[in-house]
């Protein structure tokens, strides 16, 4: 999981260890070291373990890739407005075989999510309010169709 981040990956040095190279970047190696525990939770009856290790105060040579990846935690998320195809054509069947008919939607055999009524109703929601033009269109063009087979 480490090396998913860009910023850190481009940083590390193939010839150093995992502990260097994470000390050098201002990252830590074990969580439990890197934030004390304050004393006031000290004095409750928790216990800590000392492997006599003395937390020294360590260089920071590549203090960028922090800066990189705090920068980058807080950009907004993106919002995709899409859905997937699977779920459209899901859905545009089921209202092209059933209308707004949710009972029949859920006995169908193309009902592979085995969605209830109401899932399959919200799905249709979602459906009309991602895609409004598309869902209009779509439905003035199964009204001739009805015309014909009554």
């Amino acid at each position: 999981p480490l090396m998913r981040s860009s910023h850190i990956r481009h940083a590390w040095d193939p010839h150093k260890s995992v502990a260097q190279n994470l000390a050098e970047m201002g990252l830590a190696e074990d969580p439990n070291k890197a934030v004390p525990i304050p004393k006031k939770l000290l004095g409750m009856g928790m216990e800590v373990e000392n492997d006599g290790q003395q937390p020294g105060k360590k260089i920071v040579r590549k203090p960028y890739v922090v800066n990189e990846m705090e920068l980058e935690a807080s950009l907004p998320e993106k919002k995709s407005n899409t859905l997937s195809r699977d779920l459209i054509d899901y859905v545009r069947y089921m209202i092209q075989s059933h209308g707004d008919n949710y009972k029949e939607m859920a006995r169908d055999e193309k009902n592979y999510y085995q969605d209830t009524p109401k899932q399959i109703k919200r799905k249709i929601n979602v459906y009309k309010n991602f895609y409004p033009e598309e869902y209009k269109s779509f439905i003035a063009s199964l009204k001739p169709e009805k015309m014909e087979v009554q």
